[in-house]
């Protein structure tokens, strides 16, 4: 099958992409001090000019005290980490490619100890107390609007320095997501309840990203099922679940939806095909990008536990069929993509059996 569909244009609005080629988000960890150097620059530079459509950075922490979970993770706020980003955008564009910031709170799975400041608890919808100490700090009204503040203003600074949209991530078992999930938001406020009650603030949040960039630039938000807690986790049961879970998401601003999956090539629900991108667009109207295994010859946690696997390059036929289709709009890559930055071109130009193998050794280095 032909991967010219891949490698077509897309527009909208004012984004307008090369191909259907994104770079997944991929949580890296050079960037000592939350600013990113000239070895980010470069890592991502290499890719837009590979054939790389749309970049999708890593997760990059906004700007509350509880944001950030992890070492060297880069920051979206601070004047030393916003010029790194910017030179990050400038070498991108400078390839004829496009990038949004992932912007990101790691909610109430921060440890203590975590930088920049240790003293500070994990923060989410709910209080959590272990041998008598508080371990996750219950957000109050105050801390949903500072949190949501941050978030309005990471996506000000990111118009402000040429990034060309925001990825809001709002899956995976982190701080919006935890919102969402019934098991950790015991709230008994407007923010708890259903799970229309439990959107209440990534709908609040997605409406002031909104009132913050204007009414033309690109928010894009990623969501998820499954939660890196609970590969099993289901947040809704069926179709029509869904697309009442999804419309006050779009209503509030959502341009395009990355629908967050281990396999894309699994269906989500019984009696159809259409996996998680698949149905979102059906439901929406709105553009959705898929993600999960693309290029892999088996999904990714195999990879992770089992260190001597090594992931070889798969075939692209059934992904390709469903792109053909217009199940879903755009395409992104992840570890595939990590390993071989060059990744995109060799599969346009039918090289590949020239694309590396992934294996867990390649987290190690930044290329």
């Amino acid at each position: 099958m032909t991967v010219k569909a891949l490698f077509e244009p897309f527009r909208l609005g004012n984004l307008e992409l090369p191909t259907r080629v994104v770079m997944a988000p991929m949580t890296r960890s050079f960037s000592p001090g939350g600013v990113p150097g000239a070895q980010v620059v470069e890592y991502y530079r290499r890719r837009a000019a590979a054939g790389v459509g749309l970049i999708v950075t890593e997760g990059t922490t906004v700007g509350h005290k509880a944001a950030n979970g992890y070492p060297h993770v880069p920051r979206f706020y601070g004047e030393d980490a916003l010029a790194g980003w910017k030179e990050v955008v400038d070498a991108v564009h400078a390839e004829g490619g496009k990038i949004v910031p992932q912007l990101w709170h790691v909610g109430n799975v921060r440890k203590a100890g975590t930088e920049p400041d240790a003293s500070v608890p994990g923060f989410g919808p709910s209080e959590k107390v272990k041998e008598g100490t508080v371990v996750v700090h219950g957000m109050t009204k105050q801390d949903i609007d500072e949190v949501i503040a941050a978030f309005a203003q990471a996506a000000r600074d990111a118009k402000a320095i040429g990034m060309d949209g925001v990825e809001i991530h709002g899956a995976h078992g982190y701080l919006v997501d935890q919102f969402f999930w019934e098991g950790s938001n015991k709230r008994t406020d407007e923010y708890g309840g259903d799970l229309a009650q439990r959107s209440r603030f990534a709908i609040e949040l997605i409406q002031a990203v909104r009132a913050a960039v204007g009414p033309d630039f690109p928010i894009i938000f990623r969501f998820s099922q499954w939660k890196q807690q609970d590969y099993t986790a289901r947040l809704v049961q069926t179709a029509e679940e869904l697309g009442a879970f999804l419309k006050p998401l779009a209503d509030a601003g959502v341009d395009i939806f990355h629908c967050s999956t281990r396999r894309f090539w699994e269906p989500e629900f019984e009696g159809s095909d259409l996996n998680l991108a698949g149905w979102t667009r059906q439901l929406t109207g709105k553009p959705t990008i898929t993600v999960g295994s693309v290029g892999l010859d088996g999904e990714f946690l195999q990879f992770m536990v089992n260190t001597d696997k090594v992931a070889e390059p798969a075939s692209l036929e059934k992904l390709l069929e469903r792109l053909n289709k217009q199940e879903f709009d755009l395409v992104a890559v992840g570890r595939a993509l990590l390993v071989d930055p060059d990744w995109a071109v060799k599969v346009r130009d039918g090289r590949e059996s020239d694309i590396l193998p992934f294996s867990r050794e390649a987290l190690k280095t930044l290329v």
